[in-house]
C-alpha cells in the first residue's frame, strides 16, 4: 500500500552513545516495543555514511518515516534534512549520558532513561504526517510603510533597493518627521567630532525618484485588513479614497515630544526663554549658523542652560518612567550649535556663549557616544553633575550639585528641558477595554467613576492602522505604550503577524538607531512576504508548513481557542466554527492547549503526537522505588537551557522524562491528567517569563499555561493527589544552572510525599 507507514529508527553510536548505552537493547525495544519496521545502528550517524544510510532506506522503500535516536533535535539539523519525511528526535546524547554520572551504579538507570526515550520518539512518530501548505497563501512583493519619518523613510528606500513595490503613506504634507525639524543630528561616523547634516533633504529626493515607491502626503490608513501576503489597504487622502493590497507592513509612526507644560516646577508654561529640545532646534535654523536669539526679546543668548531628564526617568505622576536615548547627545550637539555658531560670528575675538548641561546620569549611546561627549568638553561645554531642583520665570535654575554636595543657582538666559518622547503608537485596545470594563463595574455598583478614568477615556486617540481585527484596530501597546513586543529573540515582531513595528514607536531611540531598526523591520516585513507565499510560518517557527486543524464533529463552538489566539488567528464561520487563518498563525499551539474537547490539532504536533510519548514510557511499580517525573519543556527557552545544562554536565535525576513542546500555552491539561493517572509521581512544566517584561516567543502562551495550570488544583483534588506533584517554572534560557535543581527539586519532594498511589 502506497500510503503504509514504514518506520525506520536509527540509533548512533557515535559522541560516546555506543559505549554509555546497549545499542543493540535499544534496538530491539524499537522493533518489539516501538512497532519500527526496521531498526539499526551506526558508529557516526550524522556522518555522510550515517546519513546516506538512512537516504538509501527511504529511496528503496524500507522505510518512509525516520527515528534519529542520536543528539539533540536542536544539534545535526542540517545533517538530518529528509525533505518531506516526518522525522522524531530522540535525545540520547544531551537528554541520557550528558546528564548522567559514567559510573556502574548509575548505568541501569541511565539505560532505562534512553529505552524510555525510544520508546516516546517510536510513539511520537506514529502520530505525526508531512505538513503541506494550505491553499491560502499568497505572494504580494509589495511592502507599506506608514509614516514618513526618518525611519519611514529609511524602511522604504531599503525595501525598493531589494526589489519591493513600496507605498509609503505620511500624514503631513511633507516627509521628514521630528528629524525633518532638526537643524543637524548627532555624528554617525568618525570622528563623531561635530553635528552632521539629517539627511533628510536627499532621502526624500531619493524617495521621489524611485519608480518603486510611490509616496502618500497628508494621508492616513482608513482601513487595513487580511494576513501576510494579502493585506487589503484603504488609503484616504482629503475626500478620496484608494484602495491597495500588500504584503507586509512597516509602522514606522514615529513619536511626539512630551508636553512640557506638565512640568510646572520648570515654568515652561511662564517662561517664554524656557523651551525644550525641539525647539531650541528650530532656534538653531532660523540663526542658521548666526547667533542664537532667544524668544522673550530676541536678545542673542550668552548663557544657557540644558536641564536633563526633564519629566523622564521619573516615578513622579505624569512624567516618563523610561530615558528616551537620544536626549544627552542632543544637548551637546545644541551646546555645540551654540560654541561653534559665537567661534564663527566672533572671528578669533574672544567672545563665547557659556552652555553647561546639568545631568544625574550622562548616556551617549553608540560607537562615537564617547567621542561626541569628549569633543563637547573640548569645545568647553560645562558639564556638572547636579539634580534641578526648579526654574524661575526669569531663568534662573535652582539646582544641588552632586558632586560638591551644595546647592546652587544659574541665571540663564535660556533653559533648554530635555523632555523625551511619547509613541506614536495609536490607540491602546487593551486599555480602553479595561478602562470601560472598570466605569461599568463601578455604575453597577452605583459608584462614583473617579475622574482619571473618564479623562483617559475622554481622549481622543487616532488609531495609526485602522486595522479590522477583533483584537482591536492598533498593534498592542505594552510597557510604557510602545509598540515592542519584547520578544527578545525577535526584534521588530509585534502581536500582528506580518506588521512590524520600527524607530520610536518601537522603543526610544536616536536618528541613527531609527535607521538601523527601519532596516531590521524592512528585513522582517520582506521575509514574511516570501514566507506567506510559500505557506511557511513566520518567527519563531520559520519555515513550518503545518497549522491548525480541527475535528468538527467534536467542536463544541466554545471559542476558547479563538480568545486565547496571541494573533488573532482564528475567527468563525457563520456556523460558529473556527475559522483559521494561516497566515496569520504562529504555529504556536496555544489553541490547542486551550481546546477542552481537544480535536485541534497540527500535522507533526497533535494531542497524540504528545500523549502517547507520555504513555509510552515504562511506568515501574511501586515496589522498584523508581519514581516517573515528566518535565514539559518549552522549545524555545526551557528545552535549550536543559542542552546547556548537559552541555555543562549538570546531573539532573534519572528518572525524568523530557518531551519538548513549542511553547508551554500549547500544554493540554489532559495531558497532565493522562500522566498522573498513567503513574508518573511529578510533572514539571517549564516556560518562558511572563508579565509584563515576558519573554515568550508566543507573547501569550506561558501567561495562558500558568491560568491553566493554577486551576490543576481541583483535578488532583479529584484524583486524591497532592497538589506539589504539578509545578510550574518560569525559565529563561540562560537557566543552565536553575533547570537541573528544579527538576532535582520535584526529585526531593516526590521522595517526601512520596509516589503516585496510581502505580500499577
Amino acid at each position: 500500500m502506497a500510503d503504509e507507514i514504514k518506520t525506520g529508527a536509527y540509533i548512533c553510536k557515535g559522541c560516546d552513545l555506543g559505549n554509555r548505552l546497549n545499542t543493540d537493547q535499544l534496538e530491539m525495544i524499537a522493533t518489539r516495543e516501538g512497532r519500527v519496521a526496521s531498526a539499526k545502528s551506526h558508529d557516526f550517524l550524522c556522518g555522510a555514511e550515517g546519513v546516506k544510510m538512512i537516504q538509501d532506506d527511504l529511496d528503496s522503500g524500507e522505510s518512509n518515516r525516520v527515528v534519529i535516536a542520536a543528539c539533540s533535535r536542536r544539534a545535526k539539523t542540517d545533517a538530518f534534512n529528509f525533505a518531506g519525511v516526518p522525522m522524531s528526535r530522540v535525545n540520547l546524547r544531551e537528554g541520557v549520558i550528558w546528564v548522567r554520572p559514567d559510573e556502574d551504579e548509575a548505568q541501569e538507570t541511565t539505560q532505562e532513561m534512553a529505552e524510555d526515550y525510544v520508546r516516546m520518539g517510536c510513539a511520537e512518530i506514529k502520530f505525526m504526517s508531512t505538513p503541506k501548505a494550505s491553499e491560502e497563501q499568497g505572494t504580494n512583493r509589495h511592502v507599506l510603510v506608514v509614516g514618513g519619518g526618518i525611519t519611514g523613510m529609511t524602511a522604504a528606500i531599503e525595501a525598493a533597493r531589494a526589489g519591493y513595490q513600496v507605498s509609503l503613506v505620511e500624514k503631513t504634507d511633507a516627509l521628514g518627521g521630528t528629524t525633518g525639524q532638526l537643524y543637524k543630528r548627532a555624528p554617525t561616523r568618525a570622528p563623531y567630532a561635530d553635528p552632521e547634516d539629517t539627511g533628510v533633504t536627499e532621502l526624500a529626493q531619493m524617495l521621489e525618484d524611485d519608480d518603486k515607491v510611490t509616496i502618500y502626503l497628508n494621508s492616513i490608513l482608513s482601513s487595513s485588513d487580511g494576513a501576510p501576503g494579502r493585506f487589503d489597504i484603504e488609503i484616504t487622502t482629503g475626500d478620496a479614497t484608494q484602495s491597495i493590497s500588500c504584503g507586509s507592513i512597516i509602522q514606522a509612526s514615529g513619536q511626539t515630544e512630551f508636553d512640557a507644560n506638565q512640568l510646572t516646577e520648570f515654568s515652561y508654561a511662564d517662561a517664554p526663554d524656557v523651551i525644550t529640545q525641539l525647539e531650541m532646534e528650530a532656534l538653531a535654523k532660523a540663526a542658521d549658523g548666526g547667533p542664537v536669539k532667544r524668544p522673550s526679546d530676541g536678545k542673542e543668548v550668552q548663557n544657557v542652560v540644558f536641564v536633563q531628564c526633564a519629566g523622564q526617568r521619573s516615578d513622579k505622576e505624569g512624567h516618563l518612567s523610561y530615558c528616551s536615548g537620544h536626549c544627552c547627545n542632543t544637548s551637546i550637539k545644541q551646546a555645540m550649535y551654540l560654541k561653534d555658531n559665537a567661534e564663527a560670528a566672533a572671528e578669533g575675538s574672544s567672545i563665547d556663549v557659556q552652555t553647561t548641561i546639568l545631568f544625574t546620569d550622562l548616556r551617549t549611546p553608540g560607537a562615537g557616544g564617547e567621542d561626541f561627549y569628549r569633543s563637547g568638553q573640548n569645545k568647553g561645554v560645562t558639564f556638572r553633575k547636579g539634580s534641578v531642583s526648579g526654574v524661575s520665570a526669569d531663568a534662573k535654575v535652582s539646582f544641588s550639585d552632586l558632586i560638591l554636595d551644595e546647592d546652587d543657582t544659574i541665571d540663564a538666559d535660556l533653559v533648554v528641558l530635555a523632555t523625551g518622547m511619547i509613541p506614536n503608537s495609536g490607540r491602546n485596545n487593551e486599555r480602553e477595554d479595561e478602562l470601560a470594563a472598570q466605569k461599568t463595574q463601578l455604575e453597577a455598583e452605583n459608584k462614583e467613576v473617579p475622574q482619571e478614568i473618564l479623562d483617559e477615556i475622554a481622549i481622543p486617540v487616532e488609531s495609526i492602522l485602522n486595522l479590522k481585527y477583533r483584537q482591536g484596530s492598533d498593534l498592542p501597546q505594552l510597557v510604557s505604550g510602545f509598540n515592542d513586543s519584547h520578544f527578545i529573540c525577535f526584534p521588530y515582531e509585534t502581536r500582528r503577524t506580518g506588521i512590524y513595528a520600527a524607530g520610536p514607536t518601537r522603543r526610544p531611540m536616536d536618528t541613527q538607531q531609527a535607521q538601523e531598526d527601519a532596516t531590521g523591520a524592512t528585513m522582517k516585513a520582506i521575509q514574511a512576504i516570501e514566507n506567506a507565499g510559500q505557506g511557511m510560518a513566520a518567527h519563531p517557527r520559520a519555515g513550518d508548513l503545518s497549522y491548525p486543524s480541527f475535528r468538527k464533529e467534536g467542536c463544541t463552538q466554545c471559542k476558547r481557542c479563538m480568545m486565547e489566539c496571541p494573533f488573532g488567528a482564528i475567527g468563525f464561520d457563520e456556523k460558529g466554527f473556527p475559522e483559521y487563518n494561516e497566515a496569520r498563525c504562529r504555529r504556536c499551539g496555544t489553541c490547542m492547549g486551550a481546546c477542552p474537547v481537544r480535536v485541534i490539532s497540527f500535522e507533526n504536533y497533535s494531542i497524540d503526537s504528545v500523549g502517547q510519548q507520555i504513555k509510552a514510557c515504562d511506568i515501574p511499580d511501586e515496589f522498584d522505588e523508581k519514581p516517573r517525573l515528566l518535565v514539559l519543556a518549552c522549545e524555545n527557552d526551557a528545552y535549550p537551557a536543559l542542552d546547556m545544562a548537559a552541555q555543562n554536565r549538570f546531573e539532573y535525576s534519572a528518572f525524568v522524562r523530557v518531551v519538548p513542546v513549542r511553547c508551554l500555552g500549547s500544554v493540554n491539561t489532559i495531558w497532565i491528567t493522562d500522566a498522573l493517572n498513567s503513574g508518573y509521581d511529578g510533572v514539571v512544566l517549564m516556560g518562558c517569563k511572563k508579565g509584563d517584561d515576558y519573554q515568550c516567543h508566543f507573547v501569550k502562551g506561558s501567561e495562558m499555561a500558568h491560568m491553566r495550570m493554577s486551576k490543576i488544583a481541583d483535578t488532583l483534588q479529584t484524583l486524591n493527589l497532592e497538589e506539589e506533584r504539578v509545578a510550574v517554572h518560569e525559565v529563561a534560557i540562560t537557566d543552565i544552572h536553575r533547570v537541573p535543581e528544579l527538576i532535582n527539586d520535584m526529585a526531593k519532594t516526590i521522595d517526601e510525599i512520596g509516589m503516585s498511589p496510581f502505580k500499577f
